[in-house]
């Protein structure tokens, strides 16, 4: 029986777009709530931070560095099928660790598990928008990043509630049960029209002259194809992005998974401490479209990767306040202001990527800028709980750790962005005026230039050289 076909742009493109924006929730902003489990954890397997730590870093990194082989999946099996088995694997992991004994089982089945299923379900919710929408993607990719900004919202206050009537395993096994929508979710993706011509079969091609590949071959060729290692090594603006990125990972973080133990060490009460977390969710409601639609404005077409220091250099100077003052007005006032900075940084990450790698190659090279980002954020955490160990639990090294990374990443990819754009503008000034003194050659004329050395010019090539 044949399959109906969706219409791309049409009424039913509007309902996944929602499914999308409820996949993102249900995913992207699960991490920020990890932090209200983290004193509770702590007591339950008599850990040190440091050991603590790693749960929210594996979760996290999981969430980022399963990009490749999700690609791989969505190319074999489609956007519907990925989204439905990431919600499988979620939900399995989450319900696995609320029978964990010991920490080391609760790193593979919330910690791996329910890491990589949310990254199936999170990275192809994003994919299967962009075979439903062509002339409202924009539109659609800054409507469905809403979601985000409710999941941060909205976890921190469902996990409270239920951290204090069920604990937190059955705070977990409820969790696995939500994470089964994301199954509902994948099964509205319809498989969608597109104007590609089917393929026809011929028969069997002639046998090739050429040995067949060996295993090594069609190995580089796949990690080619989903790892731009060439664009590492050639592009130069790539390779600052990569490195200031990774660089600023290692602190960016740090607020979601400490920023709820360090005011309640402080005092403050533990509904408050996690409401600071869902202030900064909320605010990324409207701050983040905004964010994404002056980012997308032509007039900063040039200056995005400038913004994008200056953002996460604001975030660095923001996390100073917390080392400052514990009180819970102060914390407000943080949440708010870090949450500007953190619409910034979230809208132009990967927009500034787009403009730095041609886009017939963006692909690959998403790949393994997942990947080595998420390498920052699973040594992260538990950084900062090896600091906080040796530091007899003073939070506030952690915020001086957070500022001292992202500050002096801002500073690397702005100066290097600012080097990098004078040497390009110095190699094209040499190469109009190469072209303009070899044009001048073969017409035989002269003129002087003001800096009083003669060369050659011909007043046709004038529009040349301008374009």
């Amino acid at each position: 029986m044949p399959r109906v076909l969706e219409r791309a742009e049409g009424c039913w493109a509007w309902v996944v777009l929602l499914a999308s924006l409820v996949t993102q929730g249900l995913t992207l902003g699960f991490p920020t709530c990890t932090g209200i489990f983290f004193t509770e954890l702590q007591h339950e397997f008599q850990a040190s931070n440091s050991e603590t730590s790693w749960f929210p870093s594996i979760l996290t990194a999981m969430l980022h560095a399963g990009g490749p082989l999700c690609s791989i999946l969505v190319g074999r099996f489609g956007c519907r099928v990925t989204v439905m088995l990431g919600g499988a694997l979620a939900s399995l992991g989450m319900v696995a660790s609320s029978f964990c004994r010991t920490l080391s089982q609760l790193y593979l089945t919330a910690g791996f598990i329910t890491g990589l299923g949310m990254c199936f379900s999170f990275q192809s919710s994003i994919t299967v928008l962009g075979f439903y929408f062509s002339r409202h993607r924009a539109l659609a990719n800054a409507l469905a990043s809403v979601g985000v900004s409710l999941g941060i919202t909205l976890w921190p206050l469902l996990s409270r509630y239920l951290l204090e009537d069920l604990g937190w395993r059955g705070t977990f096994l409820v969790f696995g049960g939500v994470f089964l929508h994301c199954c509902v979710c994948g099964a509205i993706l319809r498989p969608v029209a597109t104007s590609m011509a089917p393929e026809t079969i011929e028969g069997p091609p002639p046998p090739s002259k050429t040995p067949a590949p060996g295993c090594l071959a069609a190995c580089g060729r796949a990690i080619q194809r989903h790892l731009a290692f060439d664009i590492l090594r050639h592009n130069t603006g790539y390779r600052v992005f990569t490195l200031g990125v990774m660089w600023m990972i290692l602190g960016f973080p740090l607020p979601h998974v400490f920023l709820v133990p360090y005011a309640m060490r402080n005092g403050v009460d533990e509904h408050k401490a996690a409401l600071l977390i869902s202030i900064i969710g909320f605010s990324n409601i409207f701050l983040r479209p905004m964010a994404g639609l002056v980012a997308g404005r032509r007039d900063f077409a040039g200056h995005r990767k400038y913004l994008f220091s200056l953002a996460a250099l604001l975030n660095g100077l923001t996390n100073l306040v917390c080392a400052v003052s514990a009180d819970f007005r102060v914390l407000v006032g943080y949440c708010l202001v870090y949450s500007v900075s953190m619409s910034g940084i979230g809208a132009l990450l990967f927009q500034v990527l787009m403009d730095i790698v041609p886009m017939d190659r963006f692909s690959s090279a998403l790949g393994l800028f997942t990947i080595l980002e998420s390498i920052s954020i699973l040594i992260s955490p538990p950084l900062a709980g090896l600091l906080l160990d040796t530091t007899n639990n003073n939070f506030s090294y952690v915020f001086y750790m957070s500022s001292f990374f992202l500050i002096s990443a801002a500073l690397f990819m702005g100066g290097s962005f600012c080097a990098l754009q004078k040497k390009e503008r110095q190699s094209k000034q040499a190469e109009a005026e190469g072209a303009i003194t070899e044009a001048a050659s073969e017409q035989g004329l002269t003129v002087e230039d003001s800096r009083g050395s003669r060369k050659q010019l011909y007043t046709e090539i004038m529009y040349v050289t301008s374009v």
